[in-house]
């Protein structure tokens, strides 16, 4: 492949996610004029992009509460979700008796646990904190446990015949293996953390971006629902890329099989 053809393939393969949204972005600009559909309706993005502008304080507020019950909600779930994940790759009693349980609650769907935990937790930062845990709690659990065991046996009996005790053969070996494993969870623990925040959110809340959609649901503004809307995926795309960074400095990537 020429020095060219390869500078252009590169190209297309950075951009390429960025080119197919302003492909799609331009035919929704274009095609909802020539629609005749009202902005109540639809709105177009540069409605859309105008009130953001206009309205990015009162966004901007709305989406620091909303961060911080992701957070918060997100640690939680890695703070005890790697802990359990340890105890069941290191216990198949453990792992017996407590899958079938994280399988239970996991298909137990949150927003029919949300007017509970309200009930029980009240109108606070609490319910919406839990519900971000509790979506993204089983995802980390899963990657951590996968990513432990995909590690070669061979390999472990290797260093364990050169005289390496456990707690050695869990750091050098174990934990860098199963890093990749790891964050693909925590990547897609921190996008459900989003969902279940707006979630709670859409049940008991006075600030927030799932309580600013409702209240625009409620007046019928529909150019601020998309504004809100559009603000929400934001906000998860810059947690994915932060965790994507985060893997960039600790993890080494693993070459895909193509």
């Amino acid at each position: 492949m020429s020095g060219k053809k390869r500078a252009r393939v590169s190209w297309l393969d950075r951009y390429s996610a960025l080119l197919v949204a302003v492909v799609l972005i331009g035919a929704w600009q274009i095609l909802v004029p020539l629609s005749g559909l009202s902005e109540f309706v639809l709105p177009t993005p540069f409605a859309i992009a105008k009130r953001i502008a206009n309205d990015l304080p009162l966004l901007s507020a709305h989406t620091y509460v909303t961060l911080l019950e992701v957070i918060f909600g997100f640690f939680l779930g890695a703070l005890i979700g790697i802990p359990l994940a340890l105890s069941i790759f290191y216990s198949r009693a453990f792992e017996r008796a407590i899958y079938p349980i994280l399988v239970g609650l996991q298909t137990v769907p949150k927003v029919s646990l949300a007017p509970i935990l309200v009930l029980y937790l009240g109108y606070g930062w609490a319910p919406k904190i839990v519900l971000a845990f509790m979506i993204s709690f089983f995802p980390i659990v899963i990657s951590t446990v996968v990513g432990l065991q995909s590690l070669d046996k061979n390999l472990v009996n290797l260093v364990r015949s050169m005289g390496a005790n456990e707690w050695q053969t869990f750091f050098k070996l174990r934990l860098p293996a199963a890093l990749p494993n790891i964050f693909a969870g925590f990547k897609v623990a921190i996008s459900l953390a989003v969902i279940g925040a707006v979630i709670g959110e859409y049940v008991a809340a006075e600030r927030g971006l799932g309580y600013l959609q409702l209240q625009a649901n409620s007046q019928f503004d529909t150019t601020l629902n998309f504004a809100t809307v559009v603000t929400i995926s934001a906000l998860g795309v810059m947690l994915y890329f932060v965790i994507d960074i985060i893997e960039s400095r600790v993890s080494h990537k693993r070459d895909a099989a193509k």
